[in-house]
């Protein structure tokens, strides 16, 4: 749980931040005005969590090390190309992060832990596979692209490409799940329909799970 959430926050946090440069770049077209300000964001993110005496990760330490370096690199260069190729090196660590075997399992509800662990596994990698997949586009779009283009191109690649892999993944699991709880002996099944909790939860999976008395 700790490395997924870690993970999440890492995208949002760095996405913030991003965003931030982008929005000042596109309404100023000011490229020390918007790093300066996208830096100082970043810093103020992680200063809020000192404040509150949360934790601050290694790779929140990581991400605000990539945006003033990014956002120093821009500013001597003045090529904000720099800030976009960010994103990249995060999208690259967390998708090393999402190879570890089995990570999506514990994600999971106790009957598909119990069903569909070696598809779970999959998925995960599945996950993974389009972490690296993201942070190849982005560099493309990033070194070869406009940054208007690329703040169209990426936010509809990034949402679009991550409810596909949502919703395949969520399909596969709950397909699969089905089909190998209506195979199970009797007894096994409501062993494992027992996993759900309480009796009305497993009476309307063994409903939506089990054939029909007509089929």
């Amino acid at each position: 749980m700790k490395h997924f959430l870690t993970a999440a926050r890492l995208l949002a946090l760095d996405l913030a931040s991003t965003l931030v440069f982008l929005v000042l770049f596109l309404l100023t077209h000011n490229t020390a005005l918007s790093v300066g300000l996208g830096i100082a964001f970043g810093v103020v993110q992680i200063g809020l969590q000192i404040m509150r005496g949360k934790r601050i990760d290694t790779m929140e330490w990581l991400s605000l090390f990539l945006v003033v370096t990014a956002g120093t690199a821009t500013l001597l260069t003045n090529d904000p190309r720099f800030v976009l190729f960010k994103p990249s090196v995060i999208y690259a660590i967390v998708g090393v992060v999402m190879l570890k075997p089995g990570w999506l399992n514990r994600y999971l509800p106790a009957i598909a832990q119990k069903v569909v662990p070696d598809v779970a596994v999959k998925v995960g990698y599945v996950w993974s596979g389009l972490m690296f997949v993201s942070a190849a586009v982005n560099a493309f779009v990033a070194l070869t692209c406009e940054i208007t283009t690329w703040a169209v191109v990426m936010p509809i690649f990034g949402i679009v490409s991550k409810i596909v892999v949502f919703l395949g993944g969520f399909a596969a699991l709950r397909l699969t799940a089905r089909r190998r709880i209506r195979a199970m002996p009797e007894a096994e099944r409501e062993a494992v329909l027992a996993l759900e909790g309480a009796p009305a939860a497993r009476g309307a999976v063994t409903a939506d799970l089990t054939p029909s008395a007509s089929g």
